[in-house]
């Protein structure tokens, strides 16, 4: 979904994905085995097309909203955060990340991006609740996600592996957060 409001925050600003944003360089993240470690995308090799092909989709979505992450020290897009899908009954959404340029990685980008989708999801669509993912090896992204206020609600045992052939089975962990007066 197009969203046209700019979400700034003091080291990123979030706007919505647009077809130009489709590049060698957001394919090269999807491609390097360091950055797409933790995500199913790491099994498909990923062309400027495939990801025009996904981009669409998003933004022909009635119940998605995806952002490119831009650094505000150089205009740069280094990452992409999702919204979606939405439950339009429950007000509920699941939120993924992925923060492309390793120069920004360990500096708090997808902390601050966690916590500006959260206003956003909460304070301009009314949702009540956002729910994420992460596969328990991953500490970074549990780490940013605690720092932007979610908790680990449940545990899914031996339910992912990060690589092919699957012999290194690990946990699925699932953190939420919700809007402070449906608590």
């Amino acid at each position: 979904m197009i969203y046209n409001e700019i979400l700034k925050g003091n080291l990123i600003t979030l706007r919505s994905i647009t077809l130009s944003d489709c590049n060698d360089t957001y394919a090269s993240w999807l491609n390097d085995k360091a950055v797409n470690i933790y995500l199913e995308t790491r099994f498909d090799v990923h062309t400027v097309e495939s990801i025009s092909r996904f981009v669409e989709e998003i933004l022909a979505s009635k119940s998605s909203y995806m952002f490119a992450i831009i650094a505000n020290d150089t205009s740069k897009h280094i990452g992409n955060i999702k919204l979606g899908p939405i439950h339009p009954r429950y007000m509920f959404g699941d939120v993924g990340y992925l923060i492309g340029e390793k120069s920004y990685w360990g500096k708090g980008i997808a902390t601050e991006a966690i916590m500006l989708i959260v206003d956003f999801a909460f304070n301009k669509l009314s949702l009540r609740r956002l729910q994420a993912g992460v596969f328990e090896d991953n500490i970074a992204s549990e780490r940013a996600l605690v720092k932007a206020g979610f908790t680990l609600e449940g545990r899914f045992v031996k339910q992912v592996s990060v690589s092919p052939p699957e012999t290194d089975w690990q946990d699925h962990l699932f953190y939420g957060i919700s809007k402070k007066e449906d608590i």
